[in-house]
């Protein structure tokens, strides 16, 4: 539409098409100033002319033919043709991927067994609705990282704030969801990994000789996880079982936990590769084994001597002081195994701040709703105002991984904030899987739903 507009004032040249498609305004600004005459619409422009160059033809004028060619003001050379069908092929392609439908891969095994290492998917960015885009100076169709170049994609500056279009459904409980990792906003980038500021805090070790990089929201790195607890819930695990306010919830069918194994290799690695269990995150030689009930009942079967011991977390300061709300003094014996209880915020309630509460919601509060907390004792100021009362901005939800003792999720870093959304998972359109037995294609998975549960 910027296009055929400048085009519309005789403004047919690259520079002019290319400065419509990248700041229009600006264009429009240098039509006005120059007082370029309205020509009429473009598009009618092309097909007079388009006519008025056939009719020569069919009277076979040579003359009318090499002068309408010779004069063409919609002539475009090969180089321009080819840049222009490039340019707008990534534009379209950006386009689609910031608001519609983006691909992602599952580089690690936090999902499984629902969504496993090299599973590639489409996400949906329309589902939970449109965000639109915060960071608008930026290398298209890249995230937040550049190849080769080990820096940022993106400017910082100028943004915009953050706004969503009304959502086509909303976050249900049991929803696999994208988002933005919530401590993303202070990152060292190493080699192995993304270490978060407060990773860093707690073990100085972990990114030593980096440089801390700060993201905004929206170029925070990607998390997939499944909703667990909802915005107004109470949430506690037991034993690795999950209560919702008060009342045991289902279990995803593939979920998997970590478990001991004697004699450590009661059926061959290869028939436990066939039957979907990770090889890469087992220790078959000391008979560690992440697995589902699906393959529990498998070895029982084929190996009933084998004796299946499943493998609980061990409470220690160390251990609750990585846990959320990384308080070990109060929560001493907290546990991914037996956490809680926590309650989710909700958008519109108003709580009473206490030394008991405050460590689940300062983050909340000063970070993700972007107040300003002081902390005095019992005594809490916020912009200003000493309070005891906060009512939430938006609503918060609890992630966490099917690969209950191999994922990092909300247990470590707490709430999910709403604005940290990006999209719901469609379908698996390619999967592959590497182990010490060669690379696989999972025919079976492509163009299956990413919504088992």
């Amino acid at each position: 539409m910027a296009v055929d507009m400048v085009r519309s004032f005789g403004r047919n040249t690259f520079k002019d098409s290319a400065l419509a498609v990248i700041y229009a305004p600006l264009e429009f600004f240098l039509i006005s100033a120059a007082k370029d005459d309205y020509k009429g619409k473009a598009v009618e422009q092309e097909n007079a002319y388009n006519e008025e160059l056939k009719a020569a033809y069919q009277r076979k004028d040579n003359f009318a033919i090499k002068k309408l060619t010779d004069n063409n003001p919609f002539k475009k050379g090969k180089v321009r043709e080819w840049t222009e069908s490039i340019v707008f092929a990534v534009f379209a392609a950006a386009f689609i991927r910031m608001f519609l439908i983006e691909a992602y891969v599952i580089p690690t095994s936090s999902m499984e067994s629902s969504l496993r290492v090299g599973d590639y998917l489409f996400v949906s960015k329309a589902h939970y609705g449109i965000r639109t885009p915060m960071t608008i100076a930026m290398v298209p169709l890249i995230h937040n990282r550049l190849p080769f170049f080990n820096r940022e994609s993106y400017l910082r500056s100028p943004s915009l704030d953050y706004y969503r279009l009304p959502a086509i459904t909303h976050v249900k409980r049991f929803d696999p969801v994208v988002f933005n990792y919530p401590e993303g906003d202070s990152v060292y980038v190493t080699p192995n990994r993304t270490y978060s500021l407060y990773d860093v805090r707690r073990d100085s070790k972990l990114a030593q000789g980096y440089p801390m990089t700060t993201r905004p929201m929206d170029k925070m790195d990607h998390y997939i996880k499944r909703c667990i607890g909802l915005p107004g819930d109470s949430l506690k695990i037991v034993n690795k079982v999950v209560f919702i306010n008060g009342q045991k919830i289902a279990e995803p069918s593939g979920m998997l936990v970590n478990c001991r194994i004697t004699p450590s290799q009661p059926v061959s690695l290869q028939e436990l590769a066939d039957l979907g269990v990770n090889l890469n995150e087992c220790n078959p030689e000391v008979g560690f084994y992440s697995l589902n009930k699906e393959h529990m009942a498998y070895i029982k079967k084929n190996a009933p001597n084998a004796d299946i011991q499943i493998m609980y977390a061990n409470p220690s300061p160390i251990y609750a002081g990585a846990l959320f709300p990384h308080s070990p003094a109060q929560f001493p014996d907290w546990t991914t195994d037996n956490y809680g209880t926590i309650w989710i915020p909700k958008k519109g309630v108003t709580i009473t701040l206490t030394p008991a509460n405050i460590a689940f919601y300062r983050r909340v509060i000063s970070v993700y709703e972007k107040n300003t907390l002081v902390e005095n004792g019992s005594t809490y100021t916020i912009n200003g105002k000493v309070t005891d009362k906060y009512t939430f901005q938006q609503d918060y939800f609890w992630m966490m991984g099917d690969n209950r003792d191999n994922s990092e999720d909300s247990r470590f870093w707490g709430f999910v904030p709403e604005q940290n959304i990006v999209g719901k998972p469609l379908f698996i359109f390619f999967s592959r899987y590497t182990n010490q037995f060669g690379s696989t294609i999972r025919w079976d998975r492509i163009f299956t739903s990413a919504n088992r549960f």
